[in-house]
């Protein structure tokens, strides 16, 4: 004999339904409600947005300048970022006229690096050596 039941669960908090189909021992869950829904309009406005973006790259960018770019963005991807944004707001600002070449995108990233170089110093806490108690004879 073959029995199969269905349940509908419904949450009040996150309003997400599920669905439980119980089979001669198996189940199934199907949750179905806004999460998804918002998630698929994000990754959609996400989408739309990086579309955009790399419209504007392409027409403020020549080609070897945007292979750069891509070069940057798969070694160091926040600084591509940085680099990204601060050609974006040259343009919109009028500093760009026309396409910018690979050898003043090149200078570009120089400048931005200059910019966010961070030193890195090292030092030595000598002073521990002397309350080291290993050495201590008892």
């Amino acid at each position: 004999m073959k029995h199969n039941y269905k349940y509908v669960i419904r949450s009040r908090e996150n309003n997400v339904t599920s669905e439980v189909h119980a089979d001669e021992g198996m189940i199934q869950c199907n949750a179905v409600g806004q999460r998804e829904d918002q998630q698929e309009e994000a990754r959609k406005q996400a989408e739309n947005q990086e579309n955009a973006l790399n419209s504007m790259l392409s027409q403020i960018l020549d080609q070897q300048a945007l292979v750069r770019l891509s070069n940057l963005a798969a070694a160091k991807p926040e600084k591509a970022k940085m680099v990204e944004s601060a050609v974006i707001n040259m343009a919109r600002r009028g500093q760009i006229v026309g396409k910018l070449s690979d050898e003043g995108f090149k200078q570009l990233i120089e400048r931005i690096s200059q910019q966010t170089t961070r030193t890195t110093t090292v030092k030595f806490d000598r002073r521990r050596n002397n309350l080291d108690s290993d050495d201590d004879d008892y």
